[in-house]
């Protein structure tokens, strides 16, 4: 973060009440700088018992924004969140598809529904996610923390590209232990607090009793793959994602779910301890929303010839899910919007409706991301 170049910007802080929000004000403070802060408040559809607003949370962020004679605002997009974020998550899981609702809360959200209701008042909005942003060749792109095990890139590679001009990391550049440490030695009321885990919108509700509650159950079948034979009933194939082995019940495992056949409501399964039809190591790449830049832009595909066949291929590194290991592989074009990934070796789990991000071959910009089809 150059404070110079953002000291006379008008900046939003999107506060939590999260030890790594809380650093983002402390940054600010430590120059001098006072922010403005905003609480979001989201939830599901309903409220009562499935609103996962938090007081405790609302409380931690009071604290910290009056310490550090910062004005903290409540911005309620609960409507917007069951509108645009939820009604997503329900409508792929009920396709069969395994979404990421936190990615789409990036976009849709914290940079999103935030900015048109108040972030479009300032020049730029700060969060607590680990990533970074650089400007190479007058564009600016994001890229990835130093932390592999915290590194958020894969949940912002959905952002426009406006939002990403916007948006600002202050604690980008650190390891989660020294965010901690500095939380530590300067007493904030949260240092000690615990990450949040899980889905966002959800708090501390399971996860199949929410979908359940939305979708209910659609019983079907369960086979195996390879002699067909029937080994037993599901209660709905969105309780289930591609790679899944614990939490089945079937006798004479483990079993691994490798398939989903959605006309015919049937599960597919493989039974082993590491079945080779649980791998892919190729698998096509639809919809991809670029940050910065289309690789069409790039100049190494301007090129004529024999070389314009050869430039539809890269080197790339990309995630499947969020994990600290990188995979190596070779993205290459098919139309526009749509590729195949040659990952260098197969991969546990490659499952319809997640999110591929893709990263230049040294693992630092973030090209975007597309959504995995089906097979």
């Amino acid at each position: 973060m150059n404070i110079d170049e953002i000291r006379d910007k008008r900046i939003a802080v999107l506060l939590s009440g999260g030890v790594d929000s809380s650093v983002v004000v402390y940054e600010f403070a430590r120059f001098g700088l006072h922010p403005d802060c905003f609480y979001i408040k989201i939830g599901p559809e309903e409220e009562e018992e499935w609103d996962c607003s938090s007081e405790e949370d609302l409380e931690m962020a009071t604290a910290v924004a009056h310490r550090y004679g910062c004005q903290l605002e409540v911005i309620d997009c609960h409507r917007e969140y069951w509108d645009q974020v939820t009604r997503y998550t329900m409508e792929k899981v009920k396709a069969g598809f395994t979404p990421n609702p936190d990615v789409m809360c990036n976009r849709l959200i914290k940079f999103g529904a935030f900015d048109d209701k108040k972030g479009h008042e300032y020049d730029l909005i700060a969060t607590g996610h680990y990533a970074q942003t650089e400007w190479i060749d007058g564009r600016k792109w994001l890229t990835t923390s130093p932390d592999p095990v915290k590194d958020q890139t894969d949940f912002l590679a959905q952002i426009e590209g406006w939002q990403l001009r916007k948006a600002l990391f202050p604690i980008g550049h650190y390891m989660k232990d020294e965010v901690r440490e500095i939380a530590e030695r300067e007493h904030l009321v949260n240092a000690r607090r615990k990450d949040s885990q899980g889905i966002c919108f959800l708090g501390k509700i399971n996860y199949n009793d929410y979908i359940r509650r939305y979708l209910g159950e659609n019983p079907g079948d369960v086979v195996e793959l390879e002699t067909g034979k029937k080994i037993g009933i599901h209660k709905g194939l969105w309780f289930h994602t591609i790679g899944q082995r614990k939490g089945l019940g079937f006798g004479g495992g483990p079993w691994f779910v490798i398939k989903k056949d959605i006309p015919n409501n049937i599960l597919y399964v493989s039974n082993g301890y590491d079945p080779a039809t649980a791998y892919k190591q190729e698998f096509r790449i639809y919809d991809f929303h670029f940050l910065t830049e289309k690789f069409e832009d790039n100049e190494a595909m301007k090129v004529q010839g024999n070389d314009v066949e050869k430039n539809r291929k890269r080197e790339v590194t990309f995630k499947i899910r969020h994990t600290p290991e990188c995979l190596h592989g070779t993205l290459e074009t098919i139309a526009d919007g749509e590729y195949l990934m040659h990952a260098d070796k197969p991969i546990h789990g490659v499952a319809p409706g997640q999110f591929c991000v893709v990263y230049d071959k040294q693992h630092h910009r973030c090209y975007g991301s597309g959504e995995i089809g089906i097979a």
